[in-house]
């Protein structure tokens, strides 16, 4: 989807429409992973960078940085409050635990997540919702590193693959 000058869409309604499309988006069988750069799937699990800011390579004054966070932020609260109006009030997930869990391994998204957010806001949709019967939906904005962009981030994972 592009718009008439061919770049992709941006702004809430895009972002929700990226996060409905990944929510009905089968799970790899088996073992199989996947990674467009855009989107990483696996068993269980979709992670995608719904919308990303600038990188911060040439320039991470204060002002660009916090433009951008404000940017990704903005967006963060715009598809959370349709979200919550769709699912209701979402759950707070602190992620920090899993990135400190070395004796078993940490299921996916929640460890690849823990890497780059140190909480993400929960919901657990219908079973009646399209395509999200028994699967959660997270939502966090995120950096890998200082001069990676801030991310905006969708985490979708089988309900077996989120702790009680």
């Amino acid at each position: 989807m592009t718009t008439d000058s061919g770049t992709p869409p941006t702004g809430p309604k895009a972002s929700l429409a990226l996060i409905d499309d990944v929510l009905a988006l089968p799970f790899p069988a088996g073992e199989e992973s996947e990674d467009s750069g855009v989107r990483s799937s696996g068993p269980g699990h979709h992670l995608l960078i719904v919308r990303a800011g600038q990188d911060f390579w040439d320039d991470a004054s204060t002002e660009t940085v916090e433009a951008s966070e404000d940017e990704i932020e903005a967006e963060f609260s715009a598809v959370a409050t349709a979200l919550t109006e769709r699912w209701g009030e979402p759950e707070t997930v602190d992620l920090w635990p899993y990135l400190a869990e070395e004796a078993s391994p940490v299921p996916e998204p929640l460890g690849q997540l823990s890497n780059l957010a140190g909480s993400m806001q929960l919901w657990r949709p219908p079973a009646d919702a399209p395509g999200a019967g028994g699967r959660w939906l997270g939502l966090t904005v995120g950096q890998a590193d200082p001069e990676f962009p801030i991310w905006l981030l969708a985490a979708v994972g089988d309900a077996s693959t989120l702790p009680v």
